[in-house]
Formats: structure tokens, sequence, C-alpha cells
């Protein structure tokens, strides 16, 4: 999504006549695509533009995820674009991979996800419009295609719009990121398991494998209704690849609860796995909650996560 991003962003600064340039010495604007989702990285940020800040005659703007307080640290350094206005426009692939963004925002309110207050509600691209998005990338060469939004199958009619990109004449690949659980639908499946050039391979975020973790998160499913849904696409699709994300050290999560995981991840055998150790967000609703498992346990945490994942591979 990130590389999405700053796509539009080249793309709109290159019908302006700007020019990419080396490093930030050379430069005359410097462009920082914020992703605010943990604390850690709007630190990072911070930490990089106060480096910049010693460069003189630079004009720096910031856009992305970004929170009404986390504005307030960027004005004294540079200028705020708003970020729903880069949907509009239509980028010149820069990576080699062909990106379309289908959908921005998210109605979901996980209890830890700042998504919906810096992207709003959910909103769509129209379906012509993509289909000639995928058209232009398959006639420019791109031989992988991915759809993208913060939860890509809540698209209307997703396996339809799949379908009939997958159907489309070229020699391509083609695949989505991200899914949410709650809303993959048995016809995702089907067009999934019967279209070759949809590639076998996965992103399904469980979050934690205990139930009443997922509820303190807003995740609107238990741990055996994912299982199910798992069994159900290697049943369909068996030469899936499956990834997940997951978070350690959430308000309250207590060892047993944490055990859970464990034993998900054991049994499920993802492939791969994106781990972040829970940190505080201001505007979510888990800001409230008690940040009270340790930074060091958090760790401790991803680390047997990560050993149980080298396992799989």
């Amino acid at each position: 999504m990130n590389k999405s991003d700053s796509e539009r962003i080249a793309t709109l600064l290159e019908g302006k006549k700007y020019q990419p340039v080396k490093n930030e010495k050379q430069a005359d604007l410097i462009v920082i695509n914020i992703c605010s989702i943990r604390q850690s990285a709007i630190d990072r940020v911070f930490n990089k533009v106060k480096r910049l800040d010693s460069l003189k005659n630079k004009k720096i703007i910031f856009t992305g995820c970004i929170l009404e307080e986390d504005k307030k640290k960027f004005t004294r350094y540079g200028e705020i674009i708003k970020f729903t206005d880069l949907f509009k426009i239509k980028s010149k692939p820069k990576h080699p991979d062909g990106f379309i963004l289908i959908m921005e925002g998210c109605n979901n309110f996980c209890t830890y996800c700042v998504v919906p207050y810096t992207r709003g509600r959910e909103y769509y691209k129209e379906k012509k419009e993509i289909i000639s998005e995928a058209k232009k990338l398959i006639k420019n060469g791109f031989k992988k295609i991915t759809l993208l939004g913060q939860n890509v199958n809540s698209y209307p009619n997703f396996p339809q719009l799949l379908d009939e990109i997958a159907n489309l004449p070229g020699n391509f690949q083609l695949t989505f990121l991200t899914s949410h659980p709650k809303d993959f639908s048995d016809e995702l499946i089907e067009v999934i398991a019967k279209n070759k050039k949809i590639m076998k391979y996965l992103n399904l975020p469980v979050q934690s494998g205990d139930n009443k973790v997922l509820k303190k998160m807003n995740r609107p499913y238990k741990i055996e209704q994912y299982k199910k849904l798992v069994k159900k696409i290697r049943n369909k699709v068996p030469a899936i690849k499956l990834s997940t994300d997951i978070i350690v050290g959430f308000p309250s999560e207590t060892k047993k609860q944490f055990e859970n995981t464990i034993k998900l991840f054991k049994e499920i055998k993802f492939n791969n796995a994106f781990i972040s150790k829970y940190s505080p967000r201001s505007g979510t609703s888990s800001f409230r909650m008690k940040d009270d498992v340790s930074w060091e346990e958090k760790k401790q945490r991803e680390k047997v996560l990560r050993a149980i994942l080298k396992e799989n591979v």
C-alpha cells in the first residue's frame, strides 16, 4: 500500500516538472509518506525530520496516515497534504509489480488501529476504472498485479471483480492484499481455486489466538471460526501459502492467552507471519486500556512465535 501511494506522489510531482534525485542533500523538495499504525513508526519519522532540519533550504511535505495530534508535531517542519486527494491520481508504476488501489479507508474500527481516523470510511474505485488499469498494466508487460485496500475483500462483489481480472488475456499473475476473515466468502474461495492466474498465496490476519483478546480488539470472529475458514480454504486450494498478522502484548494479554496464540501457530503452520509488538496509539479505543505487558515480555513473545514460524518454513 505504501509503495502504491508513493508511486502516486511521484506521478503527481513529475507532472509538476520535478525530477527525482539520489539523496536528500540534492533535493529541493522532500516528501515523507507516513504510516502511523505503530507509534514506533512515528518516532522514526520524527527523528528523521529532526536530522533533515539541519539541511537548509529544503521544502518538506508530509502525507499519508497522520493523526491530528501527530500533525501538531510535524507542522513546524513542513506542510501537510491531505492524503485522500492521492486516491484520484493514476500513477505511473515504478515498481516491478503492478499495484491497483481498489478502495480506501476502513469501516472495522479494530480498537488498536488508526486507519479509520486517518484514511476515513471505506470508499471504492469504479469497477470499470479498475479493469481499465489492469488492462494497461498487462499491456505494459507487468507480470504481477496486486489489488490493494485496507480491507480489500469488503469491496462490493469482490469475487466477481477478481474473476473478471483473472480472465483478462495476457501472461500475468494476480493477487490481493489484505483480507479480513469476516469478509472471506465461499465464492471468493471458489474463484481463487479455479483461476490459474490467481496466486496461491493469501494474507489472512488473525491478530491473536485467544477469543477474549480478539473481542477486546473488536475482531468479530472467534478462533474456531478462523480455523474453520482456513480448513475450508486449504481443502479447496491445497497449494495455498498462508501468512497472517499478529499483535503480541495487547493490553492485559495474559501468558495463558498468549499460549493460545502459540497453539494456533503450531496448529495452522503459517508459511509467514507479520508479528507486531503492541504500541498504544492516541485516538484509538485501546489507547484508553492499560498497556500492562512490559516491552521485554512483548519481545520475548515475538521471539517465541518467530521460532515456531521458523520450524514451519
